[in-house]
């Protein structure tokens, strides 16, 4: 049984969708990070940089911390998502949403959607790259039906939750036909909702 240690960010989401894509046992841990409870010295001995998600694989005894390479770890596990012929690709869509994607459409987050009026430097700089990490990704899926080629793999579950904050970004996800394709097809995975709405609240992806 897999425990997830997390809280409702694009990153914990990314763990929960892959559990009910490979249809593993787990429970939750909710990890409240605006009381600080990823400083808790509990917390730091699984995640030494103080984030989350970690899962506890309790079959296996042990812990793996890092959204990318748990990710990695319960696609080599389950044998699902990270076919081992096309790992090269994979890994490198899967590092640059874990480089790239996730911490400047983060930033992005903090800027325009959290902060904003604070800093006209930081969200001019966070909105351009955002509207840059679209543009990129929709030429991607302009010519591949998924990220790493055409196969769902742990790039686009990585990637997707990222994008689901499209209302936050403010850049317009329907003006990207591919990646709204490929946005919209995701969205209908029976897995995919049932992670996305990770603590159980009725939350729904938004729509494109």
């Amino acid at each position: 049984m897999i425990e997830l240690l997390t809280a409702n960010t694009p990153n914990g989401k990314k763990i929960s969708i892959m559990l009910e894509e490979i249809n593993f046992e787990y429970k939750v841990k909710k990890i409240n990070i605006s009381k600080d409870e990823q400083f808790k010295p509990d917390f730091i001995k699984l995640s030494p940089f103080r984030k989350i998600p970690v899962i506890i694989d309790h079959d296996a005894k042990k812990s793996i911390f890092e959204s990318g390479a748990i990710l990695i770890y319960l696609g080599e596990k389950s044998g699902k998502f990270y076919n081992k012929d096309q790992r090269t690709i994979i890994n490198q869509w899967l590092m640059g949403q874990m480089a790239y994607v996730g911490p400047f459409l983060g930033q992005h987050h903090q800027f325009h959607h959290y902060n904003p009026g604070k800093s006209e430097f930081g969200e001019e700089r966070y909105f351009k790259i955002a509207k840059k990490i679209y543009k990129e990704l929709d030429e991607r899926l302009s010519v591949s039906k998924f990220l790493s080629g055409e196969d769902y793999t742990i790039a686009d579950i990585a990637t997707f939750p990222w994008i689901a904050r499209h209302e936050w970004h403010d850049i317009g996800l329907r003006k990207f036909n591919n990646l709204s394709r490929w946005y919209e097809e995701i969205s209908k995975r029976e897995a995919v909702r049932k992670g996305y709405d990770l603590l159980k609240k009725g939350e729904v992806i938004p729509k494109a």
